[in-house]
């Protein structure tokens, strides 16, 4: 059994949603995840004492949230240690607009560059709009932002975009990427 970090940042909860999502489907394989919001991190966090890293970065106004560049670039050596994986949630990976996708892209090889640090591997996923959630300067902003992204507007309701089989499926490759460079066998 190997232990893996799942390091998240989010604004809204999403993200921290996707990061569960990521852990339970390590679990299920016989991994032992141990989910950690950015944000407030247990003072004895120590990266390389993980057999694995994933982290996890919400996109609001074309930046990852800003404890994930700290945590990275804090933990750059020992995450270079170590498999290791990303994931985004973001509304430019909502859509299939090879745009928007290309957009998130660039997110990605943003953190890259800002960091230093290159994952083994990498997940794009849609996130949500909490419409319900936000007060009345960022329902505006939001809603001027989705009419390009997603055109959902309608803002007396909420949308969810994440693909949870999509996300799954990110989860399970990480962990066969691991399994493998570990030599580790998963239990049966």
């Amino acid at each position: 059994m190997t232990t893996v970090l799942v390091c998240y940042g989010t604004g809204e909860g999403q993200t921290g949603t996707v990061a569960d999502r990521i852990a339970e489907t390590l679990a299920d394989r016989g991994h032992d995840p141990t989910v950690v919001d950015a944000a407030a991190p247990p003072v004895d966090l120590a990266v390389a004492d993980f057999d694995a890293v994933l982290v996890g970065s919400s996109i609001h106004v074309g930046k990852h949230r800003s404890e994930i560049t700290t945590f990275v670039t804090e933990h750059r050596d020992a995450l270079a240690e170590l498999p290791t994986g990303f994931f985004q949630v973001s509304l430019s990976s909502a859509t299939d607009d090879p745009e928007r996708r290309a957009e998130a892209a660039g997110y990605v090889d943003a953190l890259v560059e800002e960091t230093g640090w290159q994952p083994d591997r990498v997940g794009l996923f849609g996130g949500a709009l909490r419409y319900s959630e936000y007060g009345f300067l960022t329902r505006l902003m939001m809603k001027r932002i989705a009419k390009e992204a997603t055109g959902d507007t309608d803002t007396s309701r909420d949308y969810e975009y994440t693909d949870w089989a999509e996300v799954e499926a990110f989860a399970n490759d990480f962990a066969a990427f691991v399994e493998g460079r570990l030599g580790v066998t998963p239990p049966e």
